[in-house]
Parts: C-alpha cells; sequence; structure tokens
C-alpha cells in the first residue's frame, strides 16, 4: 500500500497556507513602525489572541509528529513528554507570566538587566537565547526533513537536505516582512488548524472504534511486539535505576524547561498588561490539554491500525505516525491536509523562535551593549533582520545534520538548556533582592555551560546506535538528558556566587523599584489592568 498519498496534493495544500499566511504577514508588516511594534507588535494583542498564539509557538513539530510518534512506538512512555508539558505551564503561569510582563520590554536581558550591570547581563542574556533557539530549531527543521521524505517520497539525503533549505527560507521570510504580528497571526492561524486536525483525527478514531478508547488500546497492544506491556511504564525508558534517573531526568526539563523558552517569554510582551499575560497563559492551558488528550487517541491509534513495524520502517520513523494515520483513515486528501498543517507548525514555530533569537542580539547585544542603549531603531530593526537570515542558515545546517532523530527528544534538550540557564536567574531576579550582577553571570553560563557540557559527552551525540553520531564514541555521562544535574547546578552557581560576591553599587533603589512593579505593576506601562 502507498504511504505517500498524492506528493502533488500533499504540496498543493501547503503552498496555499504558505501564500495565504505569506499574504497576512505582509497586511500584518504595514504597521511596523516602532521597534516595539517589530519585536511585542505593540502589546495590542488580547490574552485569548496570546494565549492562542502562544500554544502555536509551542505546540510544534516535537507536540505534533513527536509525541504521537513517540506514543505509537512506545505506548505509556511516548505520553510522559505530553504530561510535563502541559504541567509546565502552571510554571509560567504563577511564578513568571506577571512578573516578567511587568518588568520586560522585548527580550529576558530586559528583566535580568533591570537592576544589573547591563553590559554583561545583557550579552549573557543574548547568549543563552541563542543557542537554545538554536537548540530548539534543529529538532523543528528535523522534524521538517522527514516529513518532506514521506509525504514528497524523497528518498536521498540530498534532496532532504534541499526540502530542509526551503521550509528555512520560507520561515525567515515571516519573520523579515512581518514581525511579531505578523508572525503572531500565522502562530493563531497554525493553533487553530492544528487544533481542527487532531480533533478530526481523534472523532475519526473514535467512531472507527465504537467510540472506545479502550478497544483501540487493545487493539494496539495486540499489534505491538511488546503486548499488553506497551500499556505499562518501562516499554521506552525500562526498570533499572539509570533509566528510571534518565526519565526524572527528563521529566524535570519538560516541567522547567516550557516557561523558560525565549521565544514562550517574549510573547508575554505582546498583551497589554499583566491580567493579559495570566489569561494568555490559562488560554494556552486549556489548548495543551485539548491538543495533548487528541495526540493520546492519534498516537494508539497508530499504533493499531498503521503498526509500530511499518511506521518504524517509514521514512522519517517515529515522526510519520500521525501522517501515515491519516492516510489509512482518510486517505490522500487527510494526509494531504494533515501533512500541510505539520509543514505549518515547523514554519510558525520556527519563525518564533529566528524573531526570538535576532530581537535578544540586536535589542540587547547591539543597541544595549555596542550602542550603550542609544542605538537608532530603524537600524536596530535592520540588525535585527540580519541576524535572522544568519540564525536562518545555521538552523538549516543543524536541521540536516540531526535529520532523522526523534524531534520530542530534540526538543527535550533544548528545554534543558532554557531550564539551566534562564529559570534560576529569573526567579533569582523576580524574588531575590540580595541576588546580584556576579550570581546572574554565574547562574546563566553555570547552567548553560555545564548543560552544553553534558550534552555533549552523552549518548545524544555519541556511543549508541541511536546517537547523532553512531560510529564514535566519545561519551561518559550515562543520561539522555542532563537536567537532574545542570538545573540544580544553576541554582546553586546562582546562590553561592550572590552569597560570596559584593551586592551591587547603587541598585538598591532599583531592586525596590523592581519587587514593587513584578508583584503590583506599579510603573508599568497599561499597570495590571485591574
Amino acid at each position: 500500500m502507498p504511504t505517500t498519498g498524492n506528493p502533488v496534493l500533499n504540496l498543493s495544500v501547503f503552498a496555499v497556507f504558505v501564500l495565504i499566511t505569506l499574504y497576512v504577514v505582509y497586511r500584518a508588516s504595514s504597521r511596523n513602525v516602532t521597534a516595539s511594534d517589530y519585536y511585542a507588535a505593540g502589546g495590542s494583542f488580547t490574552g485569548a489572541q496570546n494565549g492562542v498564539a502562544l500554544s502555536g509557538d509551542f505546540l510544534s513539530a516535537a507536540s505534533f509528529l513527536g509525541i504521537s510518534g513517540g506514543i505509537a512506538a512506545h505506548g505509556y512512555d511516548g505520553f510522559l513528554y505530553s504530561v510535563g508539558w502541559v504541567v509546565a505551564w502552571l510554571v509560567g503561569l504563577l511564578l513568571i507570566a506577571e512578573g516578567l510582563r511587568n518588568t520586560g520590554r522585548f527580550t529576558v536581558g530586559d528583566v535580568l538587566a533591570f537592576r544589573m550591570r547591563q553590559r554583561p547581563v545583557r550579552a549573557a542574556a543574548a547568549n543563552a537565547t541563542l543557542v537554545i533557539s538554536f537548540f530548539y530549531m534543529i529538532a523543528q527543521m528535523a522534524g521538517a526533513g522527514g516529513l518532506v521524505a514521506l509525504l514528497l517520497d524523497v528518498t536521498s539525503k540530498w534532496g532532504q537536505a534541499l526540502l530542509i533549505a526551503l521550509v528555512g527560507m520560507i520561515m525567515v521570510a515571516y519573520v523579515l516582512i512581518g514581525g511579531m504580528k505578523g508572525t503572531t497571526w500565522v502562530q493563531i492561524i497554525k493553533a487553530v488548524l492544528l487544533l481542527l486536525c487532531v480533533t478530526t483525527m481523534t472523532v475519526f478514531l473514535l467512531g472507527k472504534f465504537g467510540l472506545s478508547l479502550s478497544a483501540i488500546m487493545q487493539q494496539a497492544a495486540e499489534n505491538n511486539e511488546l503486548g499488553a506491556a506497551v500499556l505499562d511504564p518501562g516499554a521506552k525508558y525500562g526498570f533499572s535505576a539509570m533509566s528510571k534517573l534518565d526519565f526524572v531526568s527528563l521529566a524535570l526539563s519538560l516541567v522547567l524547561g516550557i516557561a523558560s523558552l525565549p521565544h514562550v517569554l517574549m510573547r508575554f510582551y505582546t498583551v497589554p498588561n499583566a491580567v493579559e499575560a495570566r489569561r494568555s497563559v490559562v488560554w494556552a492551558t486549556w489548548t495543551m490539554v485539548i491538543f495533548y488528550l487528541c495526540t493520546l487517541v492519534i498516537g494508539f491509534g497508530a499504533m493499531a491500525l498503521v503498526g509500530t513495524d511499518t511506521i518504524a520502517a517509514a521514512p522519517g520513523g517515529e515522526n510519520s505516525a500521525a501522517p501515515l494515520l491519516a492516510f489509512r483513515i482518510g486517505g490522500a486528501v487527510l494526509l494531504g491536509i494533515v501533512s500541510a498543517v505539520a509543514f505549518a507548525t515547523i514554519l510558525a514555530v520556527v519563525a518564533g523562535l529566528t524573531l526570538a533569537a535576532s530581537a535578544s542580539f540586536a535589542h540587547d547585544v547591539y543597541a544595549n551593549v555596542i550602542k550603550r542603549g542609544d542605538a537608532e531603531p530603524r537600524r536596530e530593526i535592520r540588525v535585527a533582520r540580519l541576524t535572522a537570515v544568519v540564525v536562518g542558515a545555521l538552523s538549516i545546517i543543524g536541521g540536516i545534520a540531526a535529520n532523522g532523530q526523534n524531534v520530542a527528544f530534540l526538543v527535550s534538550l533544548a528545554l534543558a538548556l532554557a531550564a539551566s540557564a534562564n529559570l534560576s536567574t529569573i526567579l533569582y531576579t523576580i524574588f531575590w533582592r540580595r541576588f546580584n550582577t556576579v550570581g546572574t553571570l554565574w547562574s546563566i553560563y553555570g547552567g548553560l555551560g555545564s548543560c552544553l557540557v553534558l550534552i555533549l559527552f552523552s549518548p545524544v551525540l555519541s556511543g549508541s546506535r541511536t546517537s547523532i553520531f553512531p560510529d564514535v564514541d566519545f561519551a561518559w555521562f550515562p543520561l539522555g538528558n542532563p537536567g537532574i544535574v545542570s538545573i540544580p547546578f544553576s541554582f546553586l552557581c546562582g546562590f553561592v556566587a550572590t552569597i560570596l560576591s559584593k551586592p551591587d553599587a547603587d541598585k538598591a533603589a532599583l531592586a525596590a523599584e523592581m519587587e514593587v512593579r513584578a508583584i503590583a505593576g506599579i510603573g508599568v506601562k497599561g499597570g495590571t489592568g485591574s
């Protein structure tokens, strides 16, 4: 049975989406007059709009292709990603959203440098943002390669590399033309389409099995070599002490990483006040709940109807589970729609990442480090656009190198980096008045550096059959995800460095101002909205 459907139809549906969204982006770009318009859409979106866009920013190739594929391949253990990613939004809602919105303007660096020495802290924040965004973009571009291989029947590595490059160029166009306002509308359109897509597939599946999730899971177990064991914990992570430790490390990264991602944090600046920022997270959370419940049905449905062996043998491996299931239950038309939505998911998320990375470099490094806060806004935006091109090129190269890896797993590494570099620093900055510049730098670089080193010498890169470089072995760190070490180490670095160093001179008044702004919203444009 063919599994690619009609490549012309797949490509046509995707092309229609790209043309429509490029038109939306172009219309939105006409109102990009100031730096605030380009970076934060002038704070013009409502909480509901921004919440849907937040979910669009996060519901990536990892969510749609990686999670459904992980469930189809590993059952219960694959669904654990979903649980972590839903719970993680509570961290953003309860600890970060309001304080961040009240104390920053465009980037994470605005918050971290509010009461610190500007130049070193902004440079550190920009470095962390660029590294995190690059890792996250690699995951998205790797997903693009696997999807293209499946849909257009492009099996050669060079052909897939060419199509990854094409996807990368389109997403750079979104950022160059539309800025935050255009990118936000793309996220909203994509999120709505994605929810409609997964809901439709879920309804089809439940209807096929008499509205019985138990029947789906029973047939799925019969179609998997592990049998009923695939419905219990342990199919992927096993029961050894090291496997359990690896799972705890993964869960820690998932729960703490989302609220630390630069492109997610930037979204809190696109609303007018802190009340709308909190409302954004509530909308995003409920959107996630609906989406991940649907992926549970889709993942086990793919195991039941397509089969784990067929999925593993398909171009794109685990990432092909949802498209293969779409072809099985809806033929070439549904496959074309699912394919277009998956492509749109990748484009929209990478556009958001590219915008975050370029904004951080242009606003934090160029405007505040190089120009010492005296940059011309038009020149700053021009630097942001040039940075977007460079970041896009690097993500294309990284995506080609990581093509074929499970995108959900690659994203978990980016989340470990984000939580290691940003979470401790943001929480200390907002809630601990004694925290100083030395502590900030140690927290960022200690967390980021330790996480990078552990990833470099882990089974992710070398030493196992599923490594990016399987033919060499320089791994000495046993865990696939370093979060359980690097995240606490970041908190420890920030605490010890602050205690052992002198408080920043003449920063007491700024610390008091930041505390009032973060908690009460006094002094913030738009206030708390109450």
